[in-house]
């Protein structure tokens, strides 16, 4: 189905109809999160996760200047081994479109196409956020602004532990974003379960999401409900090794004069060899915990069939 340029794939279109549970899932995870193959295999064993849990996957990128949600599997494959897509946030759409480009979507841009679709929970990884020194160089994520129009649930593993989570938390307030951990008060740090920042509520079901995601939509509330799902301690990257090697990360990214949009991919990269892939093992572990529950939320959202985590 076709929503002028959006295209619904049949099955999302006909879920939604229906009223049965979709989980939207984003593509720059395999568009530039990982290497290959890994990215590919990630991508389908996520469908695949999504679908034993008795829910739709609507997994959202752009091809040939087509945003799409529900990607084939042909068109995940298409994706995860082009090396000329870009990476597309809400703003690039359009010119994506234009250029008849191929992209992955960040956070910004598949929360928004999901919402057009009528998609209403959507796994991550880590949220974009606040970056350090946003006091003088006004780095913000694209994500913030974005969710804070739309009025889905994300699920993450907290926001990723380069940015500034302080302010980033501040940041939420401002913009009226809700925040509820998962059986949880203490904010996770993507990487790591516990960022050393405190939330004020938890949630301890999926049902319970679920009834605050709909008493958002009573009252018209038009944000999004951000579930912050901790990484579980047993597959966390050891809180000692990150803060040690985020602070060395930091401190050669300073000594190369690293600075601006090459600052995130040289810090994670850097991260991720320093602790010989340690890093990604625990990035993994968090999203398939997020995709789990986001597909329980979604089942609750929908009435339908789930378990308990």
């Amino acid at each position: 189905m076709s929503q002028g340029l959006l295209h619904v794939s049949d099955e999302v279109r006909d879920a939604v109809a229906a009223g049965k549970p979709v989980l939207a899932l984003e593509s720059t995870i395999f568009t530039h999160g990982l290497p290959r193959p890994h990215n590919e295999e990630l991508a389908l064993a996520t469908e695949q996760q999504v679908r034993e849990a008795g829910v739709v996957p609507a997994t959202i990128g752009v091809v040939e200047g087509r945003p799409t949600v529900g990607l084939s599997s042909d068109e995940i494959v298409q994706l995860s081994r082009d090396d000329s897509a870009v990476k597309a946030s809400l703003r690039d759409l359009p010119i994506v479109a234009g250029k008849r480009l191929s992209a992955g979507t960040t956070v910004a841009a598949t929360g928004y196409l999901a919402h057009l679709a009528g998609v209403r929970v959507f796994s991550t990884g880590g949220l974009g956020g606040v970056h350090r020194g946003a006091e003088t160089s006004f780095d913000e994520s694209a994500d913030l602004g974005t969710l804070a129009t739309l009025p889905i649930v994300v699920v993450s593993a907290g926001v990723k532990s380069i940015l500034d989570i302080g302010l980033t938390l501040e940041r939420l307030e401002t913009l009226n974003l809700a925040v509820v951990g998962y059986r949880t008060t203490h904010y996770p740090g993507f990487y790591v379960a516990d960022s050393g920042y405190n939330l004020e509520y938890s949630a301890d079901s999926p049902s319970e999401v679920a009834r605050m995601a709909e008493a958002r939509d009573a009252l018209h509330i038009n944000s999004t409900l951000l579930v912050a799902n901790p990484v579980p301690e047993s597959e966390q990257l050891d809180p000692e090794m990150h803060d040690a090697i985020l602070a060395q990360a930091w401190a050669e990214a300073e000594n190369r004069g690293i600075a601006g949009n090459d600052t995130t991919p040289f810090l994670l990269d850097y991260i991720a060899t320093h602790t010989q892939g340690e890093s990604m093992r625990a990035n993994l572990a968090a999203y398939r915990g997020n995709v789990a529950l986001g597909a329980l939320i979604a089942a609750e959202l929908t009435g339908g069939a789930g378990g308990r985590p």
